[in-house]
């Protein structure tokens, strides 16, 4: 993976949501800032631009001045904290970026002499706070802006696409889709419910809360705790997950590989009780 710091912007004044906390609002129990810093975890250095709160992960805070100044302002904020050679920018209202932009995105810029690599969204529209950039370059273009218009502060941020050399790739569905009504903001929250969503989105919300950064088979356990259920009793199953992950974090192997070899033994030990169950006790002729 590129060695890349991150740009999260997470200020401005949410007027189509009445000026509430965009970036705390929560969808699926997780603020919208901190599903971006979920994404972007591998990041050596993550500035975020926007006034201070808790967060799921140590960051660095940088602010505009004046503040309210707009995300070229921001941007040039939170630049002046990047020591890497590639710099990933990102707005703090994107529910469902996922992880598998972010590679996607650094990969893309890695391979090929543009400046940055941007998204488009599903109607083809450019995401310039979905992006990853050479540092110098963008450094370089929002200075020839500043100069340009005398200072960055209520500059639109498409600008930046007229200023470098870019390559885009197009957004997986609702990658690039953002929260700024509350329309916008009910839409995501239901669709993190929906059937096929659900299951993954409340483990992602479950290990953000726990600081958990750990990948695991969740079919495996799964099937577990089914067996454990059918094959013992119903109170069986979450119990026998527990015992599982309990086991891995005592073993010495490495996390997804100790949770796999724990889940093995306990299903095979289920196995052995529903077939003791099934053959009855048995008792002996005389």
């Amino acid at each position: 993976m590129t060695l890349y710091d991150a740009v999260v912007l997470a200020g401005g004044s949410a007027k189509r949501l009445g000026g509430a906390d965009k970036p705390g609002l929560t969808v699926g129990g997780l603020a919208l800032l901190d599903r971006v810093l979920a994404a972007c975890r591998g990041a050596g250095t993550t500035v975020v631009v926007g006034g201070r709160r808790g967060t799921v992960r140590p960051v660095v805070w940088a602010q505009e001045r004046p503040p309210g100044g707009g995300p070229l302002a921001a941007l040039g904020a939170g630049l002046r904290l990047v020591t890497a050679e590639t710099v990933l920018v990102l707005s703090a209202d994107l529910p469902f970026l996922g992880e598998a932009t972010v590679p996607a995105l650094l990969e893309a810029l890695g391979s090929g002499p543009p400046e940055g690599v941007l998204l488009t969204d599903p109607d083809g529209r450019d995401q310039p706070l979905v992006a990853a950039y050479r540092t110098e370059s963008l450094r370089r273009a929002l200075a020839l802006l500043a100069t340009e218009h005398g200072s960055l502060a209520g500059l639109p941020v498409r600008l930046l696409t007229t200023e470098l050399d870019l390559a885009r790739i197009a957004a997986e569905p609702l990658a690039s889709f953002d929260c700024d009504t509350w329309q916008d903001v009910a839409s995501a929250r239901a669709h993190i419910r929906e059937h096929g969503h659900v299951l993954d989105e409340w483990i992602t919300a479950v290990k953000a809360e726990l600081g958990i950064d750990l990948d695991v088979d969740t079919g495996v356990l799964l099937d577990l705790a089914r067996d454990a259920a059918h094959g013992v009793a119903r109170p069986a199953a979450p119990l026998t997950t527990f015992l599982v992950g309990y086991a891995a974090a005592k073993a010495e192997k490495d996390g997804p590989e100790a949770v796999a070899d724990a889940a093995r033994k306990a299903a095979a030990l289920a196995t052995r009780w529903a077939d003791e169950a099934e053959k009855g006790e048995g008792t002996d002729a005389g």
